[in-house]
């Protein structure tokens, strides 16, 4: 029995839909848990929340206008990134404006889908996620963001281990926080609008932000922390995705679960006396080597 499902697990990986659903999983492990490490440095946990509703109103005037529904999802979360970032003035701000350009977001959606009569069902089915039905457009989407994000944290990891250590440390020694942060937020929203069609709006933490809570209980820096986030985001993609295939199940819901027990398996590690690379804003000005991101 076990033979003959690792025999159709082989056949199944020769079809050219799931080869090309593989590969983009492989391509978004690299960039996504490092967006990952951004939200959970930044605590800015509802921009999920509100960029999943933002991508429903993109999909609903894609639906609406005879557009690429996703691409039109991707360019609203863009803009909604851009835009939300003048009135994130601080950590505390930025959680308010998460919660009203969620509720904006959906009432526009909603009131799009009453008043042009477009099909509501197939809105919401694009949010649940098709991995076997990936084309070119959201493989050049996840490979830009492989290529984009680590080359943007490489280069700027001395300015991000302070902006997440402390907003105002990072202000006080120079770093451009309102610029970086509208990059930071840009990337974030076009991560999740990206991913939509991989897992789904509502499965997107698997990509992004379980990778990075592991990450966080094995490195020391924020480097490390992100190298451990990419190769946790690897080895969950790969294996989620066969037992998907082998059990022939919806891979959405397994790489949330794989993630999951991976997270829950790392915490039970015995915690080790490290120093955070983040704290917050009250804490003591002088940080734990926040520069050494090697």
């Amino acid at each position: 029995m076990t033979l003959l499902a690792t025999a159709d697990v082989g056949l199944m990986l020769q079809l050219v839909p799931v080869q090309r659903a593989g590969f983009a999983l492989l391509l978004a492990s690299v960039g996504l848990p490092i967006i990952g490490v951004v939200i959970v440095g930044l605590d800015i946990m509802p921009v999920r929340f509100a960029m999943m509703h933002v991508a429903l109103l993109g999909i609903a005037v894609g639906l609406l206008t005879g557009l690429d529904p996703m691409l039109c999802a991707l360019v609203a979360c863009a803009l909604a990134g851009a835009g939300v970032a003048p009135l994130a003035r601080t950590p505390a701000g930025l959680s308010g404006a998460m919660g009203l350009l969620m509720s904006m977001a959906i009432a526009a959606a909603l009131l799009v889908l009453s008043v042009s009569g477009v099909n509501a069902a197939g809105a919401f089915a694009l949010l649940w996620g098709s991995i076997l039905s990936v084309g070119s457009a959201d493989l050049v989407v996840v490979g830009v963001l492989a290529v984009v994000v680590p080359a943007l944290f490489w280069w700027r990891r001395r300015d991000l281990a302070l902006l997440l250590y402390d907003r105002e440390l990072a202000q006080c020694s120079g770093v451009p926080v309102g610029p970086l942060t509208v990059v930071l937020l840009v990337l974030v929203a076009v991560a999740v609008a990206g991913a939509i069609k991989l897992t789904g709006a509502l499965l997107v933490d698997a990509l992004t932000l379980l990778p990075a809570l592991a990450a966080r209980r094995l490195g020391k820096r924020l480097t490390t922390i992100a190298l451990w986030a990419v190769a946790i985001g690897l080895a969950v993609n790969v294996t989620g995705f066969l037992i998907a295939l082998w059990l022939d199940w919806p891979p959405g819901p397994v790489l949330v679960l794989t993630a999951g027990a991976v997270v829950l398996a790392v915490h039970l590690i015995p915690e080790r006396s490290i120093t955070s690379w983040r704290a917050p804003a009250s804490a003591s000005p002088t940080p734990p080597s926040p520069y050494s991101s090697h």
